[in-house]
């Protein structure tokens, strides 16, 4: 078992009125062993007027969550597999609407890597095998109730 920290912190700024829902979403993300982060609420869910310009949203830190560590248990499994992958980038996408019982959730979060082999590289049904096994084997996405899907972006031939 491991334990995973992160401490979040936002103060209100002199001027705001938070009565009103008149503050700044701004705030820091420290990770344990790790960079602060600056964070705020999507402006998706609050405007551009209270969202902070150059942070990230929780909902930008689960898609990128869901990403990496999709790419970081596919590197291992292509390892494993024999090939050797010398790039991995990856522009992923989540969807946030309504769910089955009407509330907001990211409901969908579409990954998109475009991998660089060195050598001979997976065929495109061994590539989706190895993409299945690395959702199967995903702590974050095992964590999640979000759709996952893979669309790996292959290099024309």
């Amino acid at each position: 078992m491991a334990t995973y920290r992160a401490v979040v912190d936002w103060a209100l700024q002199a001027g705001e009125d938070f009565p009103a829902g008149r503050y700044s979403r701004g705030h820091s993300v420290r990770f344990e062993d790790g960079p602060q982060v600056p964070g705020t609420a999507s402006r998706h869910v609050v405007g551009n007027k209270w969202a902070a310009l150059g942070a990230v949203d929780p909902e930008q830190m689960l898609v990128a969550s869901l990403s990496a560590c999709h790419m970081l248990t596919f590197l291992h499994m292509a390892r494993n597999a024999g090939f050797v992958v010398t790039a991995y980038r990856d522009d992923a996408a989540g969807i946030m609407e309504k769910n089955e019982t009407g509330r907001l959730a990211v409901t969908r979060v579409t990954l998109r890597p475009q991998i660089a082999y060195a050598g001979a590289a997976p065929t495109p049904e061994q590539a989706d095998h190895l993409h299945h096994l690395a959702h199967e084997e995903c702590f974050i996405a095992n964590s999640v109730k979000t759709e996952i899907v893979v669309e790996e972006v292959r290099a024309s031939a």
